[in-house]
Formats: structure tokens, sequence, C-alpha cells
């Protein structure tokens, strides 16, 4: 009895002090982060006054972008999505579409739409990836830059990724979906903070060295590795032939909530990260990547159910491994505009893959946390992850039973739990508004205030609905890597913009 008596105070102790403690960490770090945020949006607003876009079209000193988009039975909208990505305006960039095996007629139809035809082409696989088939280019000049990889099916993007990169031949290269909507100045605006840290660059020019006579190059600057923007949700938004002509916030549910999210992950969270330069990771959707460093640090890792984290977090342990000082940026203008899971079933498997390579990340990675020799990465980027992003679910679940048990045994103390929901329920509310606003006031994407009011509302409905499947969504996922339970990459259903639904039947890909 007295070891039970022990075990309950223990339990009792745990919530009622440590947990406390946790979660008003946790507040003051949103609070500290909206107050980073303000400072980067604010910074960047103001730069971007004085930023002549023109000079980096027209300048020889411009360095190429690769855009890599891998491709698995998007025949719904590949077309669309190709012809965008063709019509970006950069002085230097090619196309890469990796087909990755499709079962559909995706290859068929670029192979017509763009006069394709098989070339000799020397592919330098530095980096592993399943084999290249067939290399694919253009008759047609105005194609001159698209380049088409057929390759054998990897059972991941990461996978898919790799080949593309092996095929570019730019020193930078943009990952991303084929069917996301990149907005047309996406690489002007993600090579900028790569352009201004070159600026940087202080030489000595006319003073030689009293020791040895000769003029010395000293650089002050950090290279920046990588560059990501912030996604939003198209579904619902006026599509012309792959261009967003009206934004809107989404009509369905679902959708509606990972907007909301979105917003907020990206406008407050990675960009108030940013500001230190601890951006956690920077998302397989949209992101600029030094492609030399992402070879030596072994590019993405095909088995990842996180390939986008792990990567980043290889590139920066790599730096740090080599003495070599980084920054990763973020924008805060909205870039990328992807179509979010439509129904239940889909943000399921969307978030238990999610969930699982948060896992996966922290214990392969696990060397990192909390250790100084890897500067930012080990002393506050991993630490948050693990703390309130990896023990979250856990901890909310494990609270959730806590408080029923009190509950039903009568030990709880009604006053006290009743402020804590309030506080900690309007905090969140406050805290989601406050990015909802803070984007639409400074960047206006919404044309209505009643869409933004609209948007804002979600934010009510959040912690009771919507949170609490994001939860189970990541325990689950835990579980599934626990127990190396497969997980069906499968198909997102893609629905195709302005297009009337359509059943879409593939079969899916395990890992």
């Amino acid at each position: 009895m007295g070891n039970k008596d022990t075990f309950w105070h223990t339990i009792t102790y745990f919530y009622e002090n440590t947990v406390f403690i946790y979660g008003v960490s946790l507040l003051l770090v949103y609070a500290l982060l909206a107050i980073l945020s303000y400072i980067g949006v604010r910074r960047f607003v103001g730069a971007e006054k004085y930023v002549d876009y023109d000079k980096i079209v027209g300048s020889i000193d411009t360095p190429g972008i690769s855009i890599i988009a891998p491709a698995f039975n998007e025949s719904l909208t590949i077309i669309t999505n190709v012809r965008s990505l063709l019509t970006l305006n950069y002085p230097k960039f090619e196309v890469i579409i990796i087909n990755d095996g499709s079962t559909d007629d995706t290859l068929e139809k670029m192979i017509e739409e763009f006069s394709l035809v098989q070339v000799e082409f020397a592919y330098n696989e530095k980096i592993f990836s399943q084999p290249v088939k067939r290399i694919f280019k253009s008759t047609d000049f105005a194609y001159d830059k698209l380049i088409v990889v057929d390759k054998v099916n990897g059972k991941s993007k990461a996978d898919a990724s790799n080949a593309g990169i092996n095929c570019s031949s730019f020193p930078y290269f943009l990952c991303t979906d084929v069917d996301c909507i990149i907005e047309r100045d996406t690489l002007l605006k993600m090579i900028k903070p790569i352009l201004d840290e070159e600026e940087k660059k202080i030489k000595e020019v006319g003073t030689p060295c009293p020791e040895c006579g000769h003029v010395h190059i000293k650089e002050q600057y950090k290279r920046v590795i990588a560059v990501g923007a912030t996604l939003r949700i198209a579904n619902s938004c006026e599509v012309d032939s792959g261009v967003i002509t009206r934004v809107r916030p989404p009509k369905a549910l679902i959708p509606r909530f990972q907007e909301m999210e979105y917003i907020r992950a990206y406008v407050l969270g990675k960009m108030g990260w940013s500001v230190i330069n601890s951006v956690p990771n920077v998302s397989g959707g949209l992101g600029l990547f030094d492609k030399e460093v992402a070879i030596q640090a072994g590019g993405y890792d095909g088995k990842s159910f996180a390939e986008d984290m792990d990567m980043v977090t290889r590139m920066c342990v790599y730096m740090r491994n080599n003495d070599k000082d980084y920054l990763i940026r973020y924008i805060p203008t909205t870039q990328c505009w992807t179509e979010g899971p439509p129904s239940l079933k889909v943000l399921n498997r969307q978030r238990t893959r999610w969930g699982r390579g948060l896992f996966e990340v922290m214990w392969m990675h696990r060397k990192v946390i909390f250790n100084p020799n890897y500067g930012r990465l080990g002393l506050i980027v991993f630490p948050y992850t693990l703390l309130f992003e990896f023990f979250a679910p856990i901890i909310e679940a494990s609270g959730i039973l806590y408080y029923i048990y009190i509950i039903i045994t009568n030990q709880i103390n009604w006053p006290y739990a009743k402020i804590l929901v309030v506080f900690v329920y309007f905090y969140s509310v406050m805290i989601t508004t406050m990015a909802i606003l803070w984007d639409q006031l400074t960047f206006r994407y919404y044309k209505t205030w009643s869409e933004v009011l609209g948007l804002c509302l979600m934010a009510f409905l959040e912690p009771i609905i919507y949170h609490p499947m994001i939860v189970f969504f990541a325990l689950k996922g835990y579980y599934n890597f626990l127990t190396g339970k497969k997980h069906s990459w499968g198909n997102m259903q893609r629905q195709g913009f302005g297009q009337k639904p359509k059943p879409i039947i593939t079969p899916p890909q395990t890992t």
C-alpha cells in the first residue's frame, strides 16, 4: 500500500508541478517567437522597399538554380504544374521532373505535351537513388529548360529528389512538390538572402600585407545553406493555368484548419526562429538548398519518414563538424501553394507519417541533443524540438488521462482547474489569431475581412476539434516507429485545382 501511495504521490506531483512549469515554459516560448517574428517580418518588409529585383534578373553573376520536383501518379495536374514551373521569373534555371515509376500516364502526358525525346545524359550518381532508366529533353526550344527523369520507383520522395540532384547542373537546387503552385518571383525572393550574405564579404583591396606583400581577401560572412518560405493551402483558391488568381480560405473544414495551422507555423514560428538562426526545418514542399553542402551531407535519406528535417539536420551537422559557420533563412511571404489533405483519412496518413518521422529524426540524431559542439543546433533547436514538439503529444494525452482519473476519484480542485483550462484555451486562441491578423495586415492575401474573420474563428474550434486529432495521429506515428510497422506513403488523392473531385486508385507504396 505504501508503494502505491508513493507512486500516486509522484504522479500527482509531476502533473501539478513539473507539467505546470512545462506548460508555462511553452507559453513563454510562443510569446518569445511572436516577438522575434515581429522583428523578422518588420525587418523583411523594410528591406523589401529598397530591393531592385530587376538587377538580380539582369546580372550575369546571379547563381543558377535547379528546380527539382518528384512526380508519382500526378497525371491529373502534371501538365499545368510543369508549365507553371517553366514560367518562373529568373535568369538562369532548369526544371527537373522526376517520374518516380508512376503507374498512370504521367510520363506519357509529358512526352506528348512537351515533345520529349530520350537523350544521352551524363548522369553522375553523387548520392544514392534507385536506378535511372531514361532521361528526356524537348525538341521544342520553348521547353529547353525542362529535363524529365524516368526512374525505378524508390518508394519515397526523398529517393526521387536524390536522382534530381544528381542530374542538376547548378550550385543551388529548389526542392518542391510537382503539385504545388509556386509564385512567379519565388526564385528571386529565395536567392536574395544568399546574395545578401555574399555582399557582406569585405575585400581589403589596395592594402598589401606588411609581412608578405600580397593583398588578402577577408571573408566576414556566413554561408547560407538553406532558405525556406511560407506555404499556404490552395484548396478553394481560384487558379488559372497554374497561377493563383484569387486567394480564398479553404471552404472544407479539414483544409481550413490546416490553413490556420500553416500561417501560425510559418509566419510566427519559423520566422521567429530565423531571426536567431535556429530554424528547425525547411519544408520539403519548398526549400532552396546549397547543393555542395547537401551532397557532402549525403543528400536525402530515401528510407526516412522526415527526409526534409533529416537532411537539414545532417547539413548543419556537416557544417559544425567542419568548423564552418552557416545560416538558414526564412522569408515570410507566401511563395508556394499546396493542396492540403481534403479528408480525415488523408490527414491521418500524412500526420501519422510526420509523427513517425519526428521520432525517427530525434532517435537518429540523438547525439546532437544538448551537445555544445553543435552550437544552436544542439543547444536550442533540438532541445526545443525534443521538449515541446516530441514530448508534447505524450504529455497532453497522459495529462488528459490524469485529469479523468482525479475527476473520477473526486480529487480535482475545480476552481483551479477551470482557471487553468480557460487561460490555456484563450492563450492558444490569442496566439493563432495574432498570427493570422499579423499576416493579413502585412501582406493582405485575402480580399475581404470577412474571410479573415472566418479563419480567426477556427482558432476557437481548434483546441476542441482539430488539435486532439493531431495529437492522436502523432502518437500513432510514434507507435508505428516503435513497433516497426510499415507505413503506406500512398497517394494524396489530389483533386486538381479548379476540377471536380475524381476518385484516384493507385497501389500503395511501402517502405
